[in-house]
């Protein structure tokens, strides 16, 4: 079953079952997904809308941090509640030691020395994991700290 199917069916469920924020989330990712749909004027495959819903996630703990600096716990646990619920349409991410053993073998591969060469192998990196539910930020710290 695709991952739009998957959804569509989800949202019938949580329809019958009265799930509001179940409901409210999906619709929130079919929307993402269908603008960026317009925006290219194609349809998505499953990797594209996992991308979507990656970014989707990212937004929401951003959202989640500056709750908190407002004291505002209850809004914070909404977004980690709809956090959960995305990411039960993403793939299992990988641990970070699978991350870790990743950037050392696309490095070795390159033959990167120096921080100079981080942008190719944050690029390299990144390619390898499309698809896959990965913060940039953590990517990015991981080579960091390897090339230094």
């Amino acid at each position: 079953m695709s991952l739009r199917d998957r959804l569509t069916e989800d949202l019938k469920l949580a329809m019958k079952s009265r799930d509001q924020l179940r409901m409210d989330v999906i619709r929130m990712v079919k929307a993402a997904i269908m603008n960026k749909e317009m925006e290219i004027r194609k349809d998505l495959d499953d990797a594209e809308m996992s991308k979507i819903m990656t970014t989707l996630i990212k937004q929401r703990r951003d959202s989640v941090e500056q709750y908190e600096k407002a004291q505002r716990p209850e809004l914070a646990a909404k977004e980690r509640q709809e956090i959960t619920i995305i990411e039960g349409y993403l793939p299992q991410a990988l641990s970070p030691q699978q991350l870790a053993d990743l950037v050392e073998s696309v490095i070795a591969e390159s033959g990167a020395s120096s921080l100079k060469d981080m942008g190719a192998i944050m690029k390299a990196v990144m390619v390898r994991l499309a698809g896959q539910p990965v913060d940039g930020k953590v990517i990015s710290d991981l080579v960091k700290s390897k090339l230094q």
